[in-house]
């Protein structure tokens, strides 16, 4: 079985005479071609699937004649679960403000009326000499 395995600038290609060849004696050959330390760094993934398990023999996984197996090294660093996901968001940074009470309702309409009523003609102050003046006079 042929087999190509892309992981770096050039395709490698890997001709296999035994199927029962399993997913970490790939990884070996890979450590081996492309020189790294430890097999637990090489990720494989087929067809954007990733190849977890290293006892599963080749023709379980769903590898056929040709096939080609991408394969990458793991990386330093990454996201902190919960850390980042709110960056630059700015409602998580303003303040919280509390909520005010409401101001009462403008009168509309017939009692807007009376009000006005009330304060234009009831409204009179009575001076010293017993006359009336408006609710806008400054004689009081």
């Amino acid at each position: 079985m042929q087999l190509f395995i892309r992981g770096g600038i050039e395709l490698l290609s890997l001709d296999l005479e035994n199927k029962d060849i399993t997913l970490k004696d790939i990884k070996e050959i890979i450590a081996v071609e492309y020189g790294v330390e430890t097999v637990d760094d090489i990720l494989l993934s087929f067809s954007g699937i990733p190849l977890n398990d290293d006892d599963k023999q080749l023709v379980t996984v769903g590898l056929v004649q040709g096939a080609t197996i991408d394969a990458s090294v793991k990386l330093l660093g990454g996201k902190i679960h919960g850390q980042l996901s709110r960056a630059g968001k700015v409602k998580s940074a303003t303040p919280k403000v509390e909520k005010q009470e409401d101001k009462p309702k403008k009168l509309t309409g017939r009692a807007k009326q009376r009000q006005l009523y009330t304060k234009r003609f009831v409204n009179k102050i009575t001076t010293i000499d017993g006359r009336q003046c408006g609710p806008n006079s400054n004689q009081a």
